[in-house]
Parts: C-alpha cells; sequence; structure tokens
C-alpha cells in the first residue's frame, strides 16, 4: 500500500448541516468525506460500505455520539473514532476514552489546522499499520510459496533419486548378468562363491564347487547355426536352474561353460546333484526351427531335434578342510576335464578332506 497517495475515508455525523459543511470543507484536500445528520444514518451508511475513521457529534437527534461510536467499535473495531463535543464535561471524556475506547476527543468550536492535525495523525497510523499488515501478508504468502517451491523440489530430487537408485540397481543387475541366459556371469557366482566360502571360514560346513561344460557344442553351431547355438545355451541354462535347490546358484562361466555354488553340500548331496543334472539335461530336448530360402518369399521352416549331453567336474571340501575358491574352481574344472576325456555325459567328483587329528602344516 502506497500510503503517501492513499486519502482515508472519513464518515461526519452531525445533526447541524452547516457543522457537517465546515467539517466537508476543511478535510476535503485530505480526505474521502461522506455526512450524515442522524446516528441511523451512519449505521446505514457503515453497513454499506466501511470508512477508515468516523467522526460523530456527541449529541444526535436520535442516539448518544458515545452510543454509537461504542457500536462502531463492535461492529467494526478497525475503524478510527472521533468525538466532537462541545461540552468539555470530564465524565464524558472519561465515559468516551473508556466506555467507547474513543480515539480523540475533539471540541467544539475547533481550529481547522487542530483537526486536520489530528485526523492526519490518526491516518499516519492507519495506513502504517495497514502497510505492515499487507507486508506480512505477503511475506506470509512468499513464504507458502517457498515452501511450497520446497516441498516441490524436494519431492523432485526425491523422484530423481529414486530413478537414479533404480537405474543404478538396473545397471548393477545388469553387470552382474549374462545377457544371453539371464544368469549371473563370471564375475557374479565368482562373488556368491567367495561369500559362501566367507561364511564357511565362521560356521564350518561342507561346500561344493560344480562346472559343466556341454557336450560337442561346437558341432551345433557348425551344423545347424549361432542362433541354433544360443537357443541350445538358453535351454540348458533353464533345465539346469531347475535341477538345481533353492539355496545352490548356477552362473555362466564362458561360452558354453557353467558353474554351480553349492553351500552345505557334502559327497553324497554332490552326487544326487550333480545326476539330477546330468541325467535332465540327457532327458530335455531343444527344437530349432531352421529358416528356408523359397523362389516364392514366403518362409519356410524346417524343424530340427537337438539332443544334448553335459560333461561334470566336482569339487568337494569336508567341513573342516581348509580350502580357497581357486582352489575348488581348479580342482573341479580338472575333474571336468577328465569326464570329458574318458567319454563325456558324465560326472567325476573330487574332494579335499579334512586333515587328520594332530596333523600340522610345514615341510
Amino acid at each position: 500500500m502506497n500510503v503517501s497517495r492513499y486519502k482515508c475515508s472519513v464518515l461526519a455525523i452531525d445533526d447541524e448541516p452547516g457543522v457537517l459543511a465546515v467539517l466537508a470543507a476543511q478535510l476535503a484536500c485530505d480526505f474521502e468525506v461522506v455526512t450524515a445528520t442522524t446516528a441511523g444514518q451512519g449505521r446505514a451508511t457503515l453497513a454499506q460500505r466501511s470508512f477508515d475513521i468516523v467522526i460523530s457529534d456527541l449529541r444526535l437527534p436520535d442516539e448518544s455520539g458515545l452510543q454509537l461510536l461504542d457500536w462502531v467499535r463492535r461492529t467494526v473495531p478497525r475503524t478510527a473514532r472521533v468525538l466532537l463535543t462541545g461540552a468539555a464535561r470530564m465524565e464524558d471524556a472519561a465515559d468516551a476514552i473508556n466506555h467507547s475506547q474513543v480515539h480523540r476527543l475533539v471540541l467544539k468550536p475547533w481550529r481547522s489546522e487542530d483537526l486536520l492535525q489530528t485526523l492526519r495523525s490518526i491516518s499516519r497510523g492507519l495506513l502504517l499499520e495497514r502497510s505492515h499488515e499487507q507486508l506480512l501478508d505477503e511475506l506470509r504468502k512468499l513464504n507458502l510459496e517457498l515452501e511450497q517451491r520446497v516441498h516441490t523440489r524436494t519431492l523432485q530430487l526425491e523422484q530423481a533419486l529414486l530413478q537414479l537408485q533404480q537405474k543404478n540397481q538396473l545397471l548393477e543387475k545388469m553387470a552382474a548378468t549374462d545377457p544371453l541366459t539371464g544368469l549371473p556371469n563370471r564375475r557374479a557366482i565368482d562373488r556368491i562363491a567367495r561369500t559362501e566360502l566367507q561364511r564357511r571360514t565362521r560356521i564350518p560346513t561342507p561346500i561344493a564347487i560344480v562346472v559343466i561344460d556341454a557336450d560337442h557344442f561346437g558341432q551345433v553351431n557348425r551344423t545347424y547355426s549361432l542362433t541354433a547355438g544360443d537357443q541350445v545355451l538358453v535351454s540348458l541354462a533353464g533345465v539346469m536352474q531347475a535341477s538345481i535347490r533353492a539355496s545352490d546358484s548356477l552362473g555362466r562361466i564362458g561360452g558354453e561353460e557353467f558353474l554351480v555354488v553349492a553351500p552345505g553340500t557334502d559327497l553324497a548331496g554332490a552326487e544326487v546333484l550333480a545326476e539330477r543334472l546330468r541325467a535332465n539335461v540327457e532327458a530335455s530336448q531343444v527344437v530349432y526351427k531352421e529358416r528356408l530360402s523359397t523362389e516364392s518369399g514366403v518362409p519356410e521352416f524346417k524343424e530340427h531335434t537337438i539332443k544334448m549331453t553335459i560333461s561334470l567336474g566336482v569339487a568337494i571340501a569336508d567341513a573342516s578342510a581348509p580350502t580357497s575358491y581357486e582352489q575348488l574352481r581348479e580342482i573341479a574344472a580338472e575333474a571336468e576335464k577328465e569326464a570329458k576325456g574318458t567319454g563325456r555325459n558324465k560326472t567325476v567328483i573330487r574332494t579335499i578332506a579334512a586333515p587328520p587329528p594332530g596333523a600340522t602344516g610345514g615341510g
């Protein structure tokens, strides 16, 4: 609110038209003046619009000016109240101040400059108060807008952080997943194996590592196509994944090589696990549809049934046998080579036994 340009509004109430005319003339330059000759007219005017200041004569034909100003106080308390009186009785002044809470008491006859100074003082106070309230209101609005912007920005940042976390999780999963089979890749299955061996140092249990190689896989690629080879690998992964326990982990470590980490698995359990893997793969088959070229351009397909077998090398460490993942994997790989070299579609198992009681290391 621009205090210097705003004109306060004044409602002047007096039963003498001459007094009202003088008031209007004296105040016209500084104030917007509306007049009324009775308390009833004053009430009706206030009911239609608001005023910054009400000036009332003490003696009105229909009611006391104090009663009117008291009604103004109760009805529009933000309106300043000024009492005009020609009888300077202390009782009237006390009632005006204490009961009606009149802001100023002006005696008749008044000096024009004194009245103007009085009303200007009231006007400045009102305008400053309203300007202050307007500033506070604007400040509250700015605070609300700022809070809303902060809230919106926080939600945006939280959403962006969530999306970043999801993307990072996806990237981590992709980095640990073989894109063809969906199994853990070599780095991921190595990490799983080392984690299980680390757990084994706290709670001694047997563990088995199984290295698996698809027999004659290169022949599938040469006879059919690389696409057929990929289809076979995906099928093998599905069959073997369905053949292991929930506590076991299967990963692809090379072209046609897979590895199983089987915690808590002793010799008897490893024999059962390896045979289940071997038998289930042998019993499965892959139907590959070869697309043929035709003169008509209409595609035709020839179905091929591909059956596969696997060779397995198993390394088992007893519960109290000291070992490392590298040692287990190397022993399992040697056992797998032996299985392939001695006929394929078979399992070779080797164990790392616990040292006999009282045995010590060293040479």
